[in-house]
């Protein structure tokens, strides 16, 4: 049963939603990836307008919470990053850092988690398959579409589960 009395969750994905990873994708183009180098570039992503315009607007009616593929050893990175960019704050959910499973599982588990207490008004992620396996589950979703996808990223999520 959820609380009616709070108001309703938002819930953003983080790279290539809020945080453009364009400049740090090289690092997936190696073999083996640099996952080190990927995520401690993340500091210096750019904010993606469209989409913490958006994450601003939703903190008017909802709590903003975010549901992220990185690592919880980039915790105080990805904290520092959102508030340096002006986004509302909110809880930050995190994969563990050995927890290996596709980010469309891990991202669905925790919607679910949250969604037995807490009505979830909307996920926003640029990730198709996490988007597909949460429409599917009967949560709203919008998919964010301004940035260019990054096949190298989606492989990698898929199958590494790194992000």
């Amino acid at each position: 049963m959820t609380d009616s009395s709070r108001r309703p969750l938002a819930v953003f994905d983080l790279d290539n939603t809020l945080a453009d990873t364009g400049h740090r994708q090289r690092f997936l183009e190696r073999r083996p990836r640099d996952w080190d180098g990927f995520f401690a570039a993340a500091p210096h992503d750019p904010p993606i307008a469209e989409g913490v315009a958006l994450a601003v607007r939703s903190a008017r009616d909802c709590e903003v919470v975010y549901l992220t593929g990185r690592p919880e050893r980039c915790r105080q990175d990805t904290l520092d990053w959102l508030v340096a960019h002006g986004l509302p704050e909110g809880r930050v959910f995190m994969r563990r850092n050995d927890d290996r499973r596709p980010a469309r599982r891990t991202k669905l588990e925790i919607l679910r988690r949250l969604a037995r207490t807490r009505d979830v008004r909307v996920l926003v992620d640029d990730d198709e398959l996490v988007c597909d396996d949460a429409r599917r589950a009967g949560f709203e979703v919008l998919l964010a579409r301004w940035t260019a996808p990054s096949q190298e990223l989606r492989t990698a999520q898929e199958t590494e589960g790194r992000t």
